[in-house]
């Protein structure tokens, strides 16, 4: 086929990157625009760009960086931008005839834009013929990224059984902070046990992705979940402990079996035929061994309080599977069902 152009808002960031690198020689689209500050306007990008995990190889290092006043010719947009920037533009861009797949906070919980985990809650994309009913393009977005790994876990167990109650305690890696991040001085052997945010949107977001679409909008999952973030001295890869109360007796062994079957979406390019690996190991996931890719690893698959409940830890990669690598998963499933 040939490949889709398109444009990266927020080029520079860490998301912003980590599109740029995953979007190198992809099979369905090409980066060609990227837009940063208006500081960074006509500059290469890889002058512009800090580096954290690696140096800049990708072809986009020499695209001279668009301002956000700029206009975008691409109909497929990328947006990595800081939740007051993207408020506004990614509607007014949304209005112009563009296909907006955002990875920033400020739409999420509209009650018109999808909140879409490609595995978890495909059928929700329909939402973009409502939208066009009244603009030319449209707008999804992807949810935060501790609720992104919590979700794909949490989709199987939903699908056998009837879960009454969670309880998940995040363990967040510095990256999911941004650039330049926290102070190292905060930072560095260190637990600050609160994010401004983060357990509202672990709590709400996953009731909109496990919701049901009315023709409208959502209706929100009347599931209980309870969520407690912190951020930890770790690099990359976001470490959640999780506790599920059911509505029936639960065998730890049955909730192993469902949750190593399940099956993804291996027919997308950068979708896997199973998207969570299941550990045995009692010291397994570990955020330095197991946070890689699109892949989240849930390890100590255990009994919980009761004979109704269970507990699992689930460690995911926070720049890939909860946030760059997602929203491409977003556009190829967009292009599989016609909308790009």
């Amino acid at each position: 086929m040939k490949k889709i152009p398109i444009a990266i808002l927020g080029a520079t960031g860490l998301v912003g990157q980590k599109f740029i690198e995953l979007l190198e020689n992809h099979p369905y689209f090409r980066i060609n625009e990227l837009v940063a500050s208006e500081k960074s306007k006509g500059k290469p990008f890889a002058e512009v760009a800090r580096p954290v995990f690696s140096d800049i190889k990708s072809q986009a290092k020499d695209i001279e960086l668009k301002g956000l006043g700029d206009g975008i010719d691409s109909k497929v947009v990328f947006s990595a931008l800081p939740s007051e920037s993207a408020k506004t533009l990614e509607w007014k861009l949304a209005k112009d005839g563009k296909l907006v797949i955002s990875k920033a906070s400020a739409n999420r919980m509209d009650r018109k834009v999808p909140l879409i985990v490609p595995e978890v809650n495909p059928e929700h994309i329909v939402m973009l013929d409502k939208q066009r009913e009244s603009i030319s393009g449209g707008l999804v977005c992807d949810p935060n990224c501790t609720t992104i790994i919590l979700a794909l876990t949490l989709k199987p167990l939903i699908d056998k059984f009837k879960i009454k109650r969670i309880i998940a305690t995040s363990m967040q890696a510095l990256s999911g902070a941004g650039h330049p991040g926290l102070a190292s001085l905060e930072a560095i052997g260190n637990i600050l046990p609160y994010i401004p945010g983060e357990e509202e949107k672990l709590e709400m977001e996953q009731r909109k992705i496990f919701g049901k679409f009315t023709g409208s909008s959502i209706k929100m999952s009347s599931m209980e979940i309870f969520g407690s973030c912190n951020r930890v001295p770790v690099l990359n890869g976001h470490t959640l402990s999780v506790h599920i109360e059911f509505g029936e007796r639960i065998d730890p062994e049955c909730a192993r079996r469902e949750l190593t079957d399940f099956v993804g979406l291996p027919n997308l390019p950068s979708g896997l035929k199973h998207p969570i690996i299941v550990r045995g190991e009692q010291d397994r996931p570990q955020p330095h061994l197991d946070a890689s890719g699109m892949a989240v690893t849930v390890g100590r698959i255990r009994k919980g309080l009761n004979s109704k409940s269970i507990a699992y830890q689930v460690v995911g990669d926070n720049l890939v599977r909860g946030a760059a690598g997602v929203g491409i998963l977003d556009a190829e499933l967009l292009v599989s069902k016609g909308y790009i």
